[in-house]
């Protein structure tokens, strides 16, 4: 009788792991560990299994162990059950619209983000994204800071970036960004950047504070000019296969838990900001207050060029 009880309850334990596993998702980014918004994701994996009932797992993937961002992306246009924290300017491959939302000084504030994905013509690109590419925009209110310059001479206007190769995003809001600054644009994946400015591949890098401390950039550059040329907001894209997959229940668990999960780790960004610059300029690297207006002006053209000035009004003024 013992024996019979013991098989049902083992038999039944396993069919009851073999549901839970059926619907996984991996998260993917490049931060490391113990950036706040991976924090914030390992939070939410919890909440999200304790909803769920454990139907729904999620896994947390830092510092590029899946593969670069553009590697991940091929994978989840493949259906692959996994999620990357990604920025707009990547997205333009896919939907060209969507780059706009990385373009150089487009918000005063990253809580501004709020109102433009809020809106309609927002919501088209989401909808057109998912149809065209099959990535699915989950939520897009993941701030990881202010982009400022890191190099290893002092910048104070755009003309002390001339020749000066910086790291920047492989993409063409990016690239177009930081030569309009008057640097010249290197792209490379995160996960390089150390060691291309160590062995002076690389002249500096354009990032935000706690990214760069993550990374221990402070050993590498000694200044940090504070141009916050790009508030960075970021979002999750999955696959809108394996989104579709999922019963209702669950992706109402998995959006309200990862946009909650967002907001919280924006805040915990913000929030270091001061630590992490205390902790630098101990380290000896000298913060530049710089005359943003320079280049804001150098910038104006890249709206233009990429075909963006006709949607700046509209997501701006919030209709």
């Amino acid at each position: 009788m013992k024996t019979t009880a013991l098989v049902t309850a083992i038999a039944l334990a396993t069919t009851a792991n073999l549901a839970h596993a059926a619907y996984q998702l991996n998260l993917s980014s490049a931060l490391s560990a113990q950036d706040p918004i991976v924090q914030a994701m390992e939070k939410a994996s919890e909440t999200i299994a304790e909803r769920s009932d454990g139907e729904l797992t999620v896994r947390v993937f830092p510092n590029s162990q899946l593969g670069s961002d553009e590697d991940v992306v091929e994978q989840i246009r493949s259906g692959a059950n996994v999620a990357v924290l990604i920025d707009a300017g990547r997205l333009s491959e896919y939907q060209p619209e969507l780059g706009i939302l990385s373009a150089p000084y487009l918000v005063e504030d990253h809580t501004d983000y709020d109102r433009i994905t809020s809106s309609e013509l927002y919501q088209g690109w989401v909808e057109s994204l998912a149809e065209s590419s099959g990535l699915r925009l989950l939520n897009y209110n993941w701030f990881q800071g202010s982009r400022h310059m890191l190099t290893q001479t002092l910048v104070e206007t755009p003309e002390d970036l001339n020749g000066v190769r910086v790291r920047t995003i492989n993409s063409p809001v990016w690239i177009k960004t930081i030569e309009a600054m008057g640097a010249t644009p290197t792209p490379l994946p995160w996960s390089e950047v150390y060691s291309a400015l160590q062995l002076g591949a690389i002249d500096g890098a354009e990032a935000q504070l706690t990214a760069a401390e993550g990374q221990n950039l402070h050993e590498v550059i000694t200044h940090i000019a504070l141009t916050g040329h790009i508030h960075l907001m970021t979002g999750l894209a999955t696959s809108e296969q394996w989104y579709q997959s999922l019963p209702e229940e669950l992706r109402t668990i998995l959006d309200e838990e990862l946009q909650n999960a967002g907001s919280e780790a924006s805040q915990a960004t913000v929030d270091a900001q001061d630590a992490v610059r205390e902790r630098m300029e101990a380290e000896g690297v000298t913060f530049t207050e710089v005359d943003v207006e320079l280049f804001r002006e150098r910038v104006s053209g890249v709206y233009e060029e990429l075909g963006y000035d006709q949607y700046r009004d509209q997501l701006t003024s919030g209709e």
